[in-house]
């Protein structure tokens, strides 16, 4: 039997509202706000952009219950390839040295090679969040020499 993702198992924690909800109903000590005030980082602001992290859809050769993204193989949603290029304008003309890419599987995405390629010939170190089963499928064994060929750090995740 196919593990299916929340949304296809109409699971009512797929919809926004609902995980707001249970959020907000949870009994917390103190609000995020507070936490920062205490700190004494009131207001928060950054002092810089260390990292660039790009999400390319729900598309994923896995379905994990601990998926924060709810995403699966019965999801289709991939970042359109005009969003794809604005990021990575986006990337080249900043300063940002470093680009997170993650997903679903972010390897599944058409683009995936692509933009490893220019996010690399632009200078920027890159980051693969991969699930590491990927590879055991067979249009993506080469994918360790493809990562280790362009320096790609992996941060691996496993169910």
């Amino acid at each position: 039997m196919a593990l299916l993702t929340l949304l296809n198992s109409r699971h009512p924690l797929a919809d926004a509202a609902a995980q707001r909800a249970t959020l907000a109903a949870l009994p917390l000590a103190r609000t995020f706000e507070a936490a920062v005030a205490s700190a004494g980082h009131t207001p928060l602001r950054t002092t810089q952009v260390a990292v660039l992290q790009v999400n390319l859809g729900k598309r994923c050769n896995q379905a994990c219950h601990h998926c924060h993204v709810d995403a699966g193989p019965d999801r289709t949603e991939v970042m359109p390839p005009e969003i794809v290029d604005a990021c990575l304008r986006f990337l080249e003309a900043s300063n940002i040295p470093t680009l997170d890419i993650t997903g679903g599987a972010p390897e599944l995405h058409p683009l995936f090679r692509d933009i490893v390629r220019r996010a690399r010939q632009a200078g920027r170190h890159v980051m693969d969040r991969c699930n590491l089963t990927i590879t055991r499928l067979p249009h993506y064994a080469d994918l360790p020499d493809f990562l280790a060929e362009h320096a790609v750090e992996v941060v691996a995740s496993l169910p």
